[in-house]
């Protein structure tokens, strides 16, 4: 049972790809994280001996501190944030505990460079599914502060070149549509994040992206909202921010509601 100050693996693993998920800074030192360089989905690394230096990012957030076992690092980082005012954490047992549990990891090779503390990605503009939903993947599950560039499908390339930014869901790139797959399909392999959640999602998104909607019967409202929003809505990145709560509650369906049913009269009296 983990200690007052310490959150289990499984716990976390419950806030994980929510709008409640805590921020997740992995303090382990670079020898111990190279002999075993995975993350816990979201966490981004930080020196121990730099802590205090996130306060002004962190107002009103609850934060997870991460060694590779949960011991002095973890603790340390979490009083000192928690002397600092903050409500701080330590994952129980660290990296090898969410090793041990079997719970998805982010390999670090899979993660694009950072540029001031984020990912920075572009696509083509006006974007519907996959560009949509490869961006909220990316923000709950990998890099909380990740950017995103929407411009014309003519200047993706040279946008990424110029501004070194990661292309996404355009041809002839490595995170994109691969056979029947689509872009967010990929990002769930190479990032291995496949629970049965994100997977049971990745089937709505392959389906609604790829008109298969046929295939899984919730793939047409997808579709149908993700229109909507890309008529409401003319720039791109207000678009994206909106979308955010749509799949936001797609992933706890595919998580928790995917056998609950509805119907009338729902006969709840009915003996």
């Amino acid at each position: 049972m983990p200690a007052f100050s310490e959150i289990s693996a499984n716990q976390l693993m419950r806030l994980i790809g929510t709008p409640d998920a805590p921020v997740l800074i992995d303090v382990s030192v670079d020898e111990d994280f190279d002999a075993d360089p995975f993350l816990v989905p979201g966490a981004v690394r930080h020196k121990h001996t730099d802590i205090i230096a996130l306060l002004p990012g962190l107002t009103g957030r609850t934060v997870v501190t991460i060694c590779q076992k949960g011991g002095k690092l973890s603790h340390g980082a979490a009083a000192m944030l928690r002397d600092a005012g903050l409500n701080a954490e330590v994952l129980a047992g660290g990296n090898y505990s969410w090793r041990d549990a079997k719970l998805p990891r982010v390999p670090a090779a899979s993660i694009p460079p950072k540029q001031n503390g984020a990912t920075l990605w572009v696509t083509r503009h006006r974007p519907k599914i996959d560009r949509i939903a490869c961006p909220w993947l990316i923000r709950r599950f990998v890099d909380p502060s990740a950017r995103f560039l929407f411009v014309p499908p003519a200047q993706v390339l040279d946008v990424a070149a110029r501004y070194d930014a990661t292309p996404f869901d355009i041809e002839d790139t490595f995170w994109s549509h691969r056979g029947v797959k689509c872009s967010f399909d990929t990002m769930v392999e190479e990032f291995a994040l496949a629970t049965p959640a994100l997977s049971r999602l990745a089937n709505v998104v392959r389906a609604a992206d790829t008109n298969t909607l046929a295939d899984v019967p919730e793939a047409a409202g997808l579709l149908a909202l993700s229109v909507g929003l890309s008529r409401q809505y003319k720039n791109d990145t207000e678009q994206l921010d909106a979308a955010m709560p749509l799949y936001d509650a797609l992933y706890r369906w595919a998580r928790d509601g995917a056998d609950e049913t509805h119907d009338w009269p729902d006969n709840r009296g009915a003996k």
